[in-house]
């Protein structure tokens, strides 16, 4: 049989109460070894009623029968509290207008944080099982927003319990399951998680979304049993077969079925009762013994007041009218077709008021906030506008204050941009690879400081120098060992001049260096150290030693003269010499163009 429009409703009427019984049933981990201690502890005593409210429903029947009986002092809260569990027995028995009566009281008087959000929790699923929907997603809403407010464990999982089978109902799966997961989440670790797990398998049922090898019907199932929860057991196991027949498995449904039924019979709780026999009647009815069907589904009819409306009962209907018809009994087939289309309009009727009350609390929402909106600009307005006033006496001198800060703000700024300037100058005078001065500054440093010289009579020394084979060394071991190269080149003439020495980069492998005061005998010493150095100096290349060399060239001012070109053309020809001659040698260019080596 294919699934029916009202599968939440049939949910909903099945674990209706689910919700409800939230209260400590997802705690039934409290300690219980003394449930019988004395009444003269009325707080304790009523905790522990409380946490028997479906795992020994009966003994929660004695003991609150017994409380009532011996009448022992209570203080306010303990009153509040017992109050609170004699709604829930109310809305267990069914009587759904007194218990939401009741737990209105609660909500209004009490004055106890704890007890407000568990009757509020308890008034939704009271509301969603009398069909008053407005009320109910009203409140769901109002409900949602209390969630951040709410620190007590038990009351956050009873609140996000009925949150979650609210949304169901309305048919807002994911926020239905992510509720559930909610849950699932807060519950400590190790603690059973039934009531979680069970409203997570009805949202991910009701949306379509499980088939009967699902996972989550194992899973809630059993903890269910290990929780001591027979009725929440029941109702998944329930929903299993229910399964099994949307997938025409009758005989998997009918196995589900006959385990359970003393146990549903036992608990006694209606609905699970009427579902168990209206799925009896629609798997006979698949296995085509329509004589079982009829007489299962005429039990459930006879199990039902005139005026219930349940999705069950109007599948009942439907299967009746449905044999009948097929039996050729035309009269009673029109008398239950009736009944089955006048059941199923009010089912149809209840699925769209679910609709529209879900649609019209979401309006009521946006509405709220809006306004909340509006108010709250008008409010900032307001409030502006008297900080203003208040403030005008001061503006003189927050506007002298504000000044005195841009002067400061300013005066900082000019000087970080002085700073960035002298340091992009900087960068732009230096090599970007050794940090040494590029061509360009180097020659205009130089043609600066030997006409500094020249004032002074003073003797200055110009070298070259020029790396021997780098190209080969690129070639051979890459680019970054010579890079390597030229920065240990640097490193180690920098060990060997001066603080008033200029050093630069001429490009690719050449060096130039200018020794200010610098006497050309010294100048060939200096000269001949740094090529000795360079020489000896090494980079390491993955574990093979790379060495060099260098050609110099020296040419002085007694020589020269003071101008810096015809200085670097003396000493660019004693380097072109030195490299001549063999490379790895010091040459200085002497009066009349004579050479010597070093």
């Amino acid at each position: 049989m294919s699934r029916f429009p009202g599968r939440f409703g049939r949910w909903f009427v099945r674990a209706g109460l689910v919700g409800c019984v939230w209260a400590c049933c997802a705690w039934a981990w409290v300690p219980l070894a003394h449930a019988a201690a004395s009444i003269e502890h009325p707080g304790r005593f009523l905790d522990r009623t409380e946490a028997l409210e479906t795992k020994d429903h009966a003994r929660f029947v004695q003991r609150l029968a017994r409380i009532h009986r011996e009448n022992p002092p209570l203080s306010p809260v303990e009153r509040w509290h017992l109050r609170y569990l004699d709604a829930w027995q109310t809305m267990f028995e069914g009587d759904l207008i007194k218990s939401a009566s009741e737990f209105r009281a609660v909500i209004d008087h009490s004055g106890n944080p704890v007890l407000v959000a568990k009757a509020s929790a308890q008034l939704l699923s009271n509301l969603g099982m009398s069909r008053h929907y407005k009320q109910a997603f009203e409140l769901a809403n109002h409900l949602m927003g209390s969630l951040s407010t709410t620190t007590d464990p038990k009351a956050r999982l009873m609140l996000l319990a009925n949150l979650s089978q609210m949304l169901n109902l309305a048919g807002q799966t994911d926020l239905a399951v992510k509720y559930a997961r909610m849950m699932e989440s807060e519950i400590p670790a190790g603690q059973p998680q039934c009531h979680a797990y069970f409203f997570e398998l009805s949202a991910l049922y009701n949306g379509g979304g499980l088939t009967s090898s699902s996972r989550e019907f194992r899973r809630t199932i059993d903890s269910c049993v290990d929780a001591g929860q027979p009725l929440l057991a029941n109702a998944a196991r329930l929903t299993l077969s229910e399964q099994y027949l949307d997938e025409q498995k009758p005989l998997s449904t009918l196995d589900i079925l006959d385990r359970i039924a003393a146990s549903v019979n036992t608990i006694g709780y209606f609905p699970s009762r009427l579902s168990t026999q209206v799925q009896y009647a629609m798997a006979y009815a698949q296995l085509g013994q329509d004589d079982k069907a009829r007489k299962a589904a005429l039990a459930a009819v006879a199990m039902c007041r005139p005026d219930y409306v349940s999705d069950w009962l109007t599948m009942a209907y439907r299967l009746l009218y449905q044999v009948a018809q097929k039996k050729g009994d035309s009269a009673t087939a029109l008398r239950y077709y009736k009944l089955y289309v006048a059941h199923d309009k009010q089912q149809i009727d209840d699925v769209s008021a679910r609709a529209l009350a879900y649609a019209m609390a979401r309006q009521q929402v946006l509405a709220q906030q809006l306004d909340t909106e509006r108010l709250s600009k008008q409010n900032r307005i307001l409030r502006l506008q008297q900080a203003l006033d208040t403030k005008a006496v001061e503006n003189g001198r927050l506007f002298i204050a504000l000044l005195l800060m841009a002067l400061l703000f300013g005066g900082f700024w000019l000087l970080r941009l002085k700073r960035s300037q002298l340091r992009f100058k900087q960068l732009s005078s230096m090599d970007g690879l050794t940090g040494t001065l590029n061509h360009q500054h180097f020659m205009g440093e130089a043609d600066r400081v030997l006409q500094a010289q020249k004032k002074l009579a003073a003797e200055n020394c110009l070298m070259f120098i020029d790396l021997d084979h780098f190209k080969q060394i690129n070639d051979t071991h890459g680019h970054a060992v010579g890079d390597a190269v030229l920065k240990r080149t640097v490193a180690v003439c920098r060990e060997l001049l001066g603080p008033s020495d200029l050093f630069g980069r001429l490009g690719g492998e050449e060096f130039a260096m200018l020794l200010p005061g610098c006497p050309c005998e010294r100048g060939r010493d200096v000269a001949e150290r740094i090529r000795a150095a360079i020489e000896a100096a090494t980079v390491v290349d993955e574990e093979r030693v790379v060495t060099f060399s260098a050609s110099v060239g020296v040419a002085c001012t007694d020589v020269s003269g003071y101008e810096v070109q015809h200085l670097c053309r003396d000493t660019d020809a004693a380097l072109y010499r030195a490299k001549r001659a063999g490379r790895n040698r010091v040459v200085v260019s002497t009066a009349g163009d004579d050479l010597v080596e070093a």
